[in-house]
């Protein structure tokens, strides 16, 4: 009976130790960025990814390196298996029950294959149009591409960049710049708009000059993907009230963004395009990886491309639902 309670109170303090252990080697924000800065500032001049971005997708995806997931696999950015991929597996609750995520040899890895992930999906070609200082569109352009399924993911992103002041490694210099936290404005929002890529125009723009160059009007800042240019939609924002800042009806843009019902209106930061989508994807990818329920048109808005052009080329009914994995040629 003694021997039995000496070995209850040994695991128990064995437990106790452990969990201080645990607690004493986690990794703060400072440390995770610290440690892993090197790479992503490299990634940014290889492949053109902010290193701002890469760095608040790891701090966020990966709880700075604490997460289940990240400790037991190196996966820092909850990149799940996919088809195609013949790495190893592992196999861990997310928006379902034990979902298979790619699982790497080292963190490295895992940075790696981030950004080629990033780099060879067209569902992100958009994003290479944005200068690597530009953070918030890169932000913007990962949750409107279905990187995270969180409504907030954007403004989570730009909270830990801003919190943390990442958006100094994405400048010349940018390592020094953020151990030394000096050399730009304190104000992360005037620093927005200082280095933004984003040209403010000083007179009214019609979209049919929206052909080179990204631009900014009324208020609006206008993207392109796959030549056509768009806006995101604000809080409250209606087609009408978008329509009069750019000289369109609303029944326009409703036919623009492939929309019959005459009654829709866009929810906050949806996209709004603002000109007529394309009947192909101009870029080099030739398919599109279908996630569970998606359907042509929210195919169609990613890429540019008019929804009856998806369907047509996939024998797609009106509406029907996509299965995960399911290859979507969009070209």
């Amino acid at each position: 009976m003694n021997i039995s309670k000496k070995a209850i109170s040994l695991a128990a303090i064995l437990l106790l130790a452990a969990a201080h252990l645990a607690a004493q080697t986690r990794l703060t924000r400072e440390e995770y960025v610290d440690r892993y800065k090197s790479i992503a500032v490299d990634h940014m001049e290889r492949y053109g990814i902010p290193a701002s971005i890469t760095l608040a997708q790891g701090i966020l995806e990966s709880d700075c390196g604490n997460s289940l997931l990240s400790c037991k696999s190196n996966n820092h950015f909850g990149i799940k298996c996919k088809r195609g991929w013949t790495g190893r597996k592992v196999y861990h609750d997310d928006d379902a029950k034990g979902e298979c995520f790619r699982s790497y040899a080292s963190v490295e890895a895992s940075y790696r294959d981030h950004a080629e992930f990033l780099d060879s999906q067209p569902r992100y070609d958009s994003l290479f149009a944005y200068s690597n200082t530009d953070y918030r569109s890169w932000a913007r352009g990962l949750k409107a591409a279905g990187y995270a399924t969180a409504p907030d993911y954007a403004q989570r992103l730009v909270r830990i960049i801003e919190e943390s002041k990442l958006y100094l490694l994405d400048r010349p210099d940018g390592i020094r710049l953020y151990a030394s936290r000096t050399g730009t404005k304190t104000d992360p929002e005037e620093w927005f708009s200082a280095g933004s890529s984003v040209v403010a125009a000083e007179t009214a723009v019609d979209p049919d000059n929206y052909r080179v160059t990204i631009n900014a009007h009324a208020g609006y800042n206008v993207y392109a993907t796959n030549g056509v240019h768009y806006v995101l939609a604000k809080e409250n924002d209606t087609f009408e009230n978008i329509g009069r800042k750019f000289r369109l009806s609303a029944r326009n843009l409703r036919k623009f963004n492939d929309l019959r019902d005459k009654r829709a209106q866009p929810a906050p930061g949806e996209t709004v395009y603002i000109e007529r989508k394309k009947k192909r994807w101009q870029g080099n990818a030739r398919h599109h990886v279908g996630r569970a329920g998606e359907t042509a048109w929210a195919v169609g808005q990613s890429y540019a491309i008019r929804t009856r052009s998806i369907e047509k080329m996939n024998r797609l009914g009106a509406g029907e639902r996509l299965a995960e994995g399911q290859q979507i040629r969009i070209k």
